[in-house]
């Protein structure tokens, strides 16, 4: 991995996304806050509630990127299986955390039944992410940060994390847009500007409406100069091409 590109996966489990039953909206929100730290999310994952097939992943995307979250399957039910999986990638047992006990006692008067006992397990050698809206705290192993599923719950999670990462250069993006024209068009421009400048993303995004229909040509990067100069380079090969309807927008 390259000394100013820090990565992250993201992994979604349960098989209440896959069955279609709830959409996931946590992908967004995290690749939006990671990349305000400098950290791209380069991959995503979503995983059932199968033991080995999360703990297969939680392996293998933590070897791969410097910082692994996942969400959802923290709870109290017999499918909530997230902790018992990543102590078992970890190879470390889990315990009931002090703290989250205590917490829990005070939340419920005592009353802790074995569910919710459950949502206190923490892997041996894990710290906790802190819940500021409602019920336990995540945790953090390694590179891994384990957090819930509900969007709202996850996001306040996310505010402890963030403190916690390594961050790279922050991705710049900009925006060329190109009214009335169709992908077919732009595809070689776009690809010759692409292919002088491996080190940026360039990506076309076609749009339909009402009013026209045309692609956002999207550059993002790290190095404000070379974009500045890639943008002046890609509308002088747009306009060569004979597509002449070329606006250009601030970032996205």
């Amino acid at each position: 991995m390259s000394q100013d590109r820090v990565t992250a996966a993201v992994l979604i489990i349960g098989d209440e996304i896959l069955s279609g039953r709830t959409q996931d909206t946590n992908l967004n929100a995290i690749a939006r806050y990671l990349g305000v730290h400098g950290i791209d999310v380069a991959e995503a994952r979503v995983v059932g509630d199968v033991e080995d097939e999360i703990v297969a992943t939680v392996n293998h995307l933590r070897a791969r990127y410097d910082y692994l979250i996942t969400t959802g399957g923290i709870g109290p039910t017999h499918d909530d299986i997230t902790a018992d999986c990543v102590a078992k990638a970890f190879g470390v047992p889990l315990y009931e955390h002090p703290e989250i006990i205590a917490m829990m006692t005070a939340r419920w008067q005592g009353e802790l039944n074995e569910a919710r006992r459950r949502m206190a397990r923490v892997p041996e050698g894990g710290s906790l992410v802190k819940n500021p809206v409602q019920g336990p705290p995540g945790f953090q192993i390694g590179n891994v940060f384990v957090l819930a599923g509900v969007p709202s719950i996850m996001r306040g999670m996310l505010e402890d994390v963030g403190p916690r990462l390594k961050g790279g250069a922050v991705t710049i993006s900009r925006t060329v847009r190109v009214d009335g024209s169709g992908e077919g068009v732009i595809a070689e421009p776009l690809a010759a500007v692409a292919k002088a400048h491996p080190t940026l993303s360039l990506g076309s995004y076609p749009f339909f409406s009402n009013e026209g229909y045309g692609s956002n040509l999207v550059v993002r990067g790290r190095d404000a100069d070379e974009l500045a100069a890639t943008l002046v380079e890609l509308e002088a090969a747009l306009r060569a091409a004979g597509i002449a309807n070329v606006t250009h927008l601030d970032s996205v």
